[in-house]
């Protein structure tokens, strides 16, 4: 189902882990890394892989944002939603996000370019407001960073 070189670098990360099951997450995101998102197959491929039951896989990747059940855009941004962050600008810069790109949270844009998400806390409440961009956290942002920040992606 997979190419070698993702087995074997999942083969790598089970290794390093005293049971398998241990190994979900990292395995998880390899395959996602790969895919793109992790959909009923891949999440079968996955519960085989680590000798649990297919259920146990559904249920971490629908726990953790970072996993993603559904196909995402090329470009994932995830805008931080706690209190800190709207107090510092986070209610403004969903409303420019969600303006600029067309879409509303969780939403892809019809080109597939971004979906925009929310993050529960990104542990930036000194810098706020964050966002993570492909994973990589941008904190003190303006609206100004922000189009920066997706021009750079475009």
């Amino acid at each position: 189902m997979f190419p070698d070189e993702v087995v074997q670098r999942c083969e790598t990360i089970r290794g390093h882990y005293p049971t398998p099951k241990a190994a979900m997450v990292p395995v998880l995101q390899v395959v996602q890394g790969h895919k793109g998102w992790l959909d009923p197959e891949s999440q079968v491929w996955v519960a085989d892989f680590l000798g649990v039951t297919p259920m146990e896989v559904h249920e971490v990747v629908t726990f953790y944002p970072m996993l993603y059940a559904t196909p995402m855009g090329k470009h994932v941004i995830h805008v931080c939603r706690t209190l800190s962050c709207d107090f510092c600008g986070a209610k403004e810069l969903w409303a420019h996000l969600t303006g600029k790109l067309g879409v509303q949270r969780n939403g892809t844009t019809a080109d597939g370019r971004f979906t925009l998400r929310a993050a529960e806390c990104l542990a930036s409440c000194g810098t706020a407001p964050a966002m993570l961009l492909d994973g990589e956290r941008h904190e003190d942002l303006d609206l100004a960073k922000v189009d920066e920040l997706l021009g750079a992606v475009s």
